[in-house]
């Protein structure tokens, strides 16, 4: 996780600076001929002494990220993996869900808000929208920090409330993304099980269809998906197949008022602009397309 990748580079921070002044003690100390020379000959010095760094840095990186992985393991247990979340994601993206018919991206973190799996449908990072990366994981932490054991809240569930005089106006600036994380690393490992995300909490709020909170046939909250890479509305019954396909969908209950679909996007808004229950979304479209198939969206277990 961020936390710890951070502690364990502050140790090789002090463990360096450690090994550097024990080298010129040791160096003044020291009557062997070895200490000698790194006295008189500075090249001779130098290169000793990256040796030893290089030694210091390279043991407890292995170390930092074994750390890591354990961690990662643990956190994670409960959630799909790489290969599971991409079949799923896949499956839910060929049917019919409104939109433009666009390859996604998915992610899943846990209920600590860490990332623990990203993919995507096409064959490589581009074919989707890059930005949705991210935006997916937003999606996926904001469904996850505002939904309860007892209270599930989608991300298209937060929709009219955050507009200015909704009663949680404000909410989408609360909880920023860690930019560090979500931009870090190299584009090749995007989407796939190394991506540089898992392990680390991203953060952010999003209030458009594509979050979703995820619960086990026990009731227990492990976390949240977020989808992202179509409209809004198609991105929210994306992100609802996907859910059904990891059967992680024994939602408690929500604010949809639709007893099969308690955490589904609510299309209510009139043409004043507002929200009948305070919870709806827009339409995507000119079409009443989203609102038929968000309708007919398989119930929840």
């Amino acid at each position: 996780m961020a936390v710890n990748r951070r502690r364990w580079s502050s140790i090789i921070g002090v463990v360096v600076g450690m090994a550097t002044l024990l080298l010129v003690v040791g160096a003044c100390t020291s009557p062997d001929n070895e200490a000698t020379a790194l006295l008189q000959d500075p090249q001779f010095g130098l290169s000793h002494l990256n040796d030893e760094l290089q030694t210091v840095k390279e043991t407890l990186a292995g170390l930092s990220q074994a750390s890591d992985t354990a961690i990662q393991e643990g956190a994670c247990d409960g959630l799909p993996s790489h290969a599971e979340l991409k079949d799923a994601l896949a499956t839910a993206r060929n049917e019919n869900n409104g939109g433009f018919n666009l390859d996604m991206w998915g992610t899943v973190v846990n209920r600590g808000g860490v990332v623990c799996q990203v993919a995507f449908t096409g064959n490589d990072p581009g074919d989707q929208w890059p930005g949705s990366r991210v935006i997916a994981a937003q999606k996926a932490n904001t469904a996850n920090a505002f939904s309860l054991p007892g209270l599930a809240i989608s991300t298209a569930n937060l929709f009219s409330a955050v507009q200015p005089g909704g009663s949680l106006f404000g909410l989408q600036f609360s909880n920023p993304v860690d930019t560090s994380v979500a931009y870090g690393g190299s584009w090749d490992n995007y989407g796939q099980p190394d991506d540089p995300m898992v392990g680390e909490k991203i953060g952010g709020v999003n209030v458009f269809g594509g979050g979703l909170p995820l619960y086990d046939s026990d009731g227990k909250l492990w976390g949240a998906i977020g989808v992202s890479g179509d409209s809004s509305c198609a991105d929210h019954n994306i992100a609802w197949r996907t859910r059904k396909n990891l059967a992680l969908d024994f939602v408690p209950g929500g604010l949809s008022g639709d007893a099969e679909r308690p955490d589904t996007i609510v299309f209510d808004i009139g043409s004043s602009g507002q929200s009948e229950s305070g919870w709806g979304h827009p339409l995507c479209g000119a079409s009443d397309q989203e609102s038929n198939i968000a309708g007919s969206l398989p119930p929840i277990s």
